[in-house]
């Protein structure tokens, strides 16, 4: 029985202690979320502006060039530039422009490492999830709070009551922490989500224009050496 008394007491100790860091554990995780967020926005303006500038390399030279002004988002570049790319595989006329796209073909394979999205959309997918564990924290914190102080007023039923009723309101700031944190990370995911998507999709057009070309301007060069090269 004392063996059992002793172990009763070390785990109210440890419940209390749970229940007295839920909250700063709860804050400190919604600050490293926010740093996790302003890291992989980052991330996403740096590949944007490797696409855009990779893409504009590409493409250089040709004629009716996309050209853009300074503001315009990096998104709308690359559209701009894979259109311009559309346009010569679309025209068979444009001989000279199709040369260039082969000869610097080499090129862009070797700077595909802008295409390489594995590790940034693991990273948004688990800031994005990890957004629903906040309230889930905040009410864990609550049920410890309580669950601490009715262990300890186990034997005095209303010193139990006592218990609860003074340790309510850390219990409340915990759920308030978890609540308040996943507001705010769900408004600062939907401020970024937008423009996130827009880069995986982008990535995923420059696989596709790249693909095509390299299908039609192969093909291209197959036919003009004849079928006994």
């Amino acid at each position: 029985m004392p063996l059992l008394s002793q172990t009763s007491v070390d785990w109210v100790v440890v419940l209390d202690q749970l229940s007295n860091w839920s909250t700063a554990v709860i804050v400190i995780c919604f600050g490293l979320h926010l740093l996790l967020f302003l890291g992989l926005w980052g991330l996403s303006r740096r590949d944007f502006r490797v696409i855009a500038s990779t893409l504009f390399d590409f493409t250089r030279g040709m004629k009716h060039q996309s050209l853009f002004d300074s503001a315009a988002h990096l998104g709308d570049q690359i559209e701009g530039f894979l259109a311009d790319v559309n346009d010569v595989l679309d025209d068979p006329t444009r001989r000279e422009d199709r040369q260039m796209l082969l000869t610097r073909m080499q090129y862009l394979d070797e700077k595909r490492r802008y295409l390489q999205s594995m590790f940034f959309d693991t990273l948004y997918n688990m800031a994005r999830t990890m957004i629903e564990a906040y309230p889930l924290a905040g009410v864990l914190g609550t049920m410890l709070a309580i669950g601490a102080a009715l262990t300890m007023g186990s034997d005095d039923p209303g010193n139990a009551v006592a218990l609860v009723v003074s340790r309510f309101g850390q219990a409340i700031w915990s759920s308030f922490a978890g609540l308040i944190s996943a507001i705010i990370l769900m408004l600062i995911n939907s401020f970024l989500e937008p423009s996130f998507n827009r880069l995986s999709e982008d990535r995923r057009l420059v696989r596709e224009t790249v693909a095509r070309a390299k299908r039609i301007l192969a093909l291209a060069v197959h036919k003009s050496e004849g079928p006994d090269a």
